[in-house]
């Protein structure tokens, strides 16, 4: 009777293993946009992750993956097998958005963090270079905690925007000195709460720079000349986009959720866009469609679980780093060629 089921127990398994080998992998994206899933590839056992928020690659294409757990804010992770390589704790419990730069010979980091109100460049290795804390000095501000940066993009000349997506949404702009040399935005400047998460520079014309904001919960990308005059509203309808990155010739947006933070259920999903900042190619939602030139409702898949951030590897590969994902907060994807 034990053998029996000892041999039932054996084909059962087998049958399984084949069925699972022999399911379709599910690809994600159309066309020249399409990646597949590589299931298990961060190895985070024993590392406490709350909620995934920043993401960049170095030179190197190691993964810079930030989280606003307080005991590991900053995780690296070999980009081909998904090893740790090393954490830090910054101190940053409410740490967000993260930025890598050039900095002379070296590579650093900008980290943002909205529950110690203040800007931190450290180096690769997490080391403290400068701190710039809450603007007393913009005259915007009473107290600390009415500021909480939510991003910092980095200027050519060494300079750098702070948004102050959480807090009372201005623009700052600091020079290389880490002093402020303008501010702009606010409610009563143009740029409404709950508006600038994330965003870009806009360089392709250099003669004519802008700044992009992602929006988030007003549904749109505005833009910006650098010295705080509003050019542009580009609407997307059914998005809650949290950043938006150079893609090639292209952009990319990740995007929370559209019935955010109504329905904190509602999965988000990434966007590619042309140069005009129409939607070509959903990554984890149906297809955009435009009628009489107005982007229509998109629907989700469930492949991703409130997308914050990504960054895209040399080779093609897409890393996604989720807030409140449970046990998801990093995955990788594959391009498929």
């Amino acid at each position: 009777m034990k053998l029996l089921l000892a041999i039932s127990v054996f084909f059962v398994s087998l049958f399984a293993e084949s069925a699972e080998s022999a399911a379709p992998e599910k690809i994600i994206g159309e066309g020249a946009f399409r990646y597949r899933l590589v299931p298990g590839w961060a190895k985070l056992e024993g590392l406490k992750v709350r909620n995934g928020h920043g993401l960049a690659l170095d030179r190197s294409g190691y993964v810079y993956f930030l989280t606003d757990h307080p005991e590991n804010n900053l995780i690296v992770l070999d980009p081909v097998s998904g090893k740790v390589q090393s954490q830090r704790n910054l101190g940053l419990p409410g740490a967000h958005g993260l930025t890598i730069l050039d900095d002379g010979p070296r590579q650093v980091l900008y980290v943002t963090c909205t529950e110690t109100h203040r800007v931190v460049k450290t180096t690769l290795q997490g080391e403290i270079l400068q701190e710039l804390p809450w603007p007393k000095e913009s005259g915007h501000y009473a107290d600390a905690k009415d500021y909480k940066p939510s991003c910092a993009l980095p200027l050519p000349d060494g300079g750098l925007f702070v948004l102050d997506g959480y807090g009372k949404d201005f623009i700052l702009n600091y020079g290389a000195d880490g002093l402020l040399r303008q501010s702009f935005g606010g409610n009563a400047g143009g740029v409404p709460h709950w508006g600038p998460h994330g965003g870009t520079l806009d360089c392709r014309d250099p003669s004519r720079p802008s700044l992009i904001l992602a929006m988030s919960d007003q549904h749109n990308l505005s833009r910006w000349t650098l010295g705080g005059k509003k050019l542009e509203e580009i609407p997307l309808p059914s998005t809650n986009p949290r950043c938006l990155k150079p893609f090639g010739e292209a952009w990319m947006m990740a995007t929370i959720g559209d019935q955010w933070p109504k329905d904190f259920n509602r999965p988000g999903y990434l966007s590619i866009l042309d140069e005009h900042f129409r939607l070509l190619v959903n990554l984890g939602a149906e297809a955009p469609r435009y009628v009489d030139g107005k982007l229509q409702t998109i629907t989700a898949d469930g492949t991703f679980r409130h997308p914050h951030d990504f960054a895209v590897g040399p080779d093609g590969s897409l890393y996604v780093a989720q807030f409140s994902s449970g046990d998801q907060p990093l995955l990788k994807f594959e391009k498929v060629k």
